[in-house]
């Protein structure tokens, strides 16, 4: 049996789905019986499930997966599944750093992923106090680099509304920072929101996918 092992999961991406998914999710089911026999009273509750972080990252998946725009790195939705050789770790070697990142491709995508390191299994206690979290796309960008390259493009963007021209420049960067990667290669299953996508500026025709996980678990 292939078992997965959970090195990533979003709390907070789950804890806004899942009340929009089924409001009624976890509600404990109790029974009180109370027994009097003069002198003595017994009371037993019984209760559901535990409600943990791993059984809630489930329903949402499970939701998107039957009713949800969910699509695969190569044909991504609003969000997307995959399961690829990817190269993750806190970016830039920093430990504490507030932006974990996956990169890999598949035959025709690249695919990089980031958010906050503090969903990482075993995070380091501090990293909330080395940045913000970074699963907004401007957020991620900025912590990978980007941001500051593209000042000179968002400034002729204000002057002949060219806004893809943006869009192809992160794109290009965004897919240089995946092949800059160093850290060894796992292979790697995962549902993420989609962020940004669309052709590479190279030529090549290879499309680029940027994308915020729920959740990344390495797999046999």
């Amino acid at each position: 049996m292939s078992l997965s092992y959970y090195v990533y999961i979003s709390d907070s991406k789950v804890d806004m789905l899942l009340p929009q998914i089924d409001p009624g999710f976890g509600a404990k089911r109790q029974t009180e019986v109370g027994v009097n026999l003069s002198v003595l009273s017994a009371k037993r509750t019984t209760e559901g499930p535990p409600n943990d972080r791993i059984t809630r990252l489930e329903a949402v998946v499970r939701y998107l997966r039957d009713h949800g725009d969910l699509g695969t790195v190569d044909a991504p939705g609003q969000y997307f599944w995959g399961s690829l050789r990817m190269r993750w770790g806190a970016f830039r070697d920093d430990p504490a750093s507030s932006l974990v990142f996956f990169g890999g491709r598949s035959e025709d995508t690249v695919v990089a992923l980031g958010g906050s390191y503090r969903h990482v299994y075993d995070w380091v206690p501090d990293a909330e106090a080395h940045g913000v979290g970074r699963s907004m796309m401007s957020s991620m960008l900025d912590g990978l680099g980007i941001t500051s390259d593209l000042e000179d493009e968002y400034v002729a963007d204000a002057v002949d509304g060219d806004l893809d021209h943006v869009d192809r420049a992160a794109l290009g960067r965004v897919e240089r920072a995946v092949a800059r990667l160093r850290w060894p290669a796992q292979k790697v299953e995962f549902v993420a929101k989609r962020l940004l996508h669309g052709e590479s500026p190279d030529g090549t025709g290879r499309s680029v996918l940027l994308g915020t996980p729920l959740y990344a678990a390495v797999v046999d």
